[in-house]
């Protein structure tokens, strides 16, 4: 008998077997009725974040369309089953096809980066971005040992250690001592020399190499030069621009740094997740001549688990290996392409617009706006354009004191890129923004300069040239084709 036949028939075999008047059967507890009948509110907010996500232009440089395929893997039966562990050393039964899944997973991840499996070696359990970083601290530090990446404020991200003068607010500043270093702020560019003596000052155990609102490249050449001339780890972490890096078009961190960290679900257009890359081999010789060995794969993987977490999340590991699949195929390398001509169509029409660009410009997906000689704040113009269906986020920029009014707005082109956007489009949306901006500073003459007051006038009596604006841009928005929907 055919297999699934046998199935078939066993299954009815042992239907018999159950007697009649069950109160706790699948179709009684209704596990296997749609969410639409289920859970009808919560039905309609996806449904309204659907439509939300239909009209509005979505700059967010940080967010992506995940693909059908991925959607799929990611609500798939792979979230049902726990597997504390690592493929071939669970501590629970019955992991067979999660192994499968998680070692193809850490395949793809190592060819979609063109890396060897005896230079690198991978851990895909990590949850998001903030713990995978906080994993590789944990794993090449002592408490209170020195880290330096980029200050927030000058383009770094959150998980690098960030405090201020009075408070510690990542707990990575908590256990560690985060020291940053910063830009020129006149060029808007990492200053490498300045970086090199500060390292050579305060000796870290990791200098880190990564942003989250740097339009710039990184020169990771000179980032190594500096921590080997300190003896640090060199860590990048490439979570913005890792599909720019899958896509080669730009730079790879791989050549340099001993550590790379990731997300999964920005520029690689997959799941939420994370992803720590690792050296294996030999790191460099002692005195004598002697090999030195990397033996970061072990540490890296017991600060993943059991370290900072139990069971992986099964689904997210199987659908980014669905991503992963896709950003090793040639159409995500011309995506990639477009994203980066998209980032500087957009640039350059912002600064026809008469914006100033942080920089004065992007070399990779993003583009960092200076809104001081516009004379309103970045909180003001992100409430401004939100209204008017353009989704951005306020941002600071080299010289800011406050990070909830910062003098900044980041954009980026991967989500809409995604939709099937060209430069041309992308150049309509750098007006779109000029238009809201305008709005923003025209309301702020009626408001005065508190934010509180601001949001309410916007609230109460919207300009008719907002809603003017809000109308193009649904209307834009709406004529491309969604993604995952």
């Amino acid at each position: 008998m055919h297999a699934v036949g046998a199935v078939r028939s066993c299954w009815r075999q042992a239907s018999r077997l159950i007697p009649a008047g069950r109160s706790i059967t699948v179709e009684a507890m209704r596990l296997n009725t749609p969410l639409k009948e289920i859970d009808p509110e919560v039905h309609g907010i996806i449904e309204s974040e659907k439509d939300r996500q239909r009209r509005c232009v979505n700059l967010i440089a940080s967010e992506n369309f995940a693909p059908l395929p991925v959607l799929e893997a990611v609500g798939s039966v792979m979230v049902n089953k726990y597997s504390e562990g690592y493929p071939g050393a669970r501590y629970y039964g019955g992991n067979e096809f999660i192994d499968k899944a998680e070692r193809l997973c850490q395949q793809r991840a190592l060819s979609s980066f063109r890396l060897d499996a005896k230079e690198w070696g991978v851990n895909v359990q990590s949850l998001s971005g903030s713990p995978a970083n906080f994993q590789v601290f944990t794993a090449l530090c002592d408490v209170h040992d020195r880290i330096m990446g980029l200050d927030l404020p000058h383009g770094g991200h959150l998980s690098h250690g960030y405090q201020t003068d009075t408070k510690k607010i990542s707990m990575v500043s908590k256990y560690f001592e985060s020291i940053p270093y910063r830009l020129n702020e006149e060029t808007g560019l990492i200053d490498y020399d300045e970086c090199e003596k500060f390292a050579m000052r305060i000796r870290p155990k990791i200098l880190i190499a990564g942003t989250s609102a740097y339009s710039r490249l990184i020169d990771y050449g000179r980032m190594r030069q500096i921590a080997d001339k300190v003896g640090a780890y060199l860590l990048a972490d490439m979570a913005h621009i890792s599909g720019l890096v899958a896509g080669a078009a730009i730079p790879s961190p791989f050549e340099y740094a001993d550590v790379v960290t990731t997300t999964t679900h920005k520029s690689l257009r997959g799941p939420r997740g994370a992803m720590i890359f690792y050296r294996k081999g030999q790191r460099g010789v002692d005195k004598k001549g002697n090999p030195i060995m990397y033996d970061l794969e072990d540490r890296i993987n017991a600060a993943v688990f059991p370290g900072l977490q139990g069971g992986p999340h099964n689904q997210s590991i199987t659908s980014l290996a669905v991503a992963l699949k896709q950003a090793s195929e040639p159409e995500f390398k011309t995506y990639i392409q477009q994203v980066m001509k998209n980032s500087k169509a957009l640039g350059e029409s912002l600064q026809r617009c008469n914006f100033n660009l942080v920089s004065g410009g992007t070399d990779n997906h993003l583009v960092l706006i200076d809104l001081r000689s516009k004379g309103v704040n970045g909180s003001k113009a992100e409430a401004v354009c939100e209204m008017a269906s353009i989704v951005l986020n306020k941002n600071t920029i080299p010289g800011d004191k406050s990070a909830m009014n910062p003098n900044g707005l980041r954009v980026g082109a991967p989500a809409m890129t995604s939709r099937g956007l060209m430069e041309d489009d992308f150049v309509k949306i750098g007006e779109f923004i000029g238009g809201a901006v305008d709005v923003a500073a025209e309301v702020q003459k009626q408001s005065g300069p508190k934010l509180v007051d601001f949001k309410r006038v916007l609230a109460e009596s919207p300009p008719g040239k907002l809603l003017e604006l809000k109308g193009q841009v649904e209307d834009f928005a709406s004529a491309f084709p969604t993604v995952g929907f």
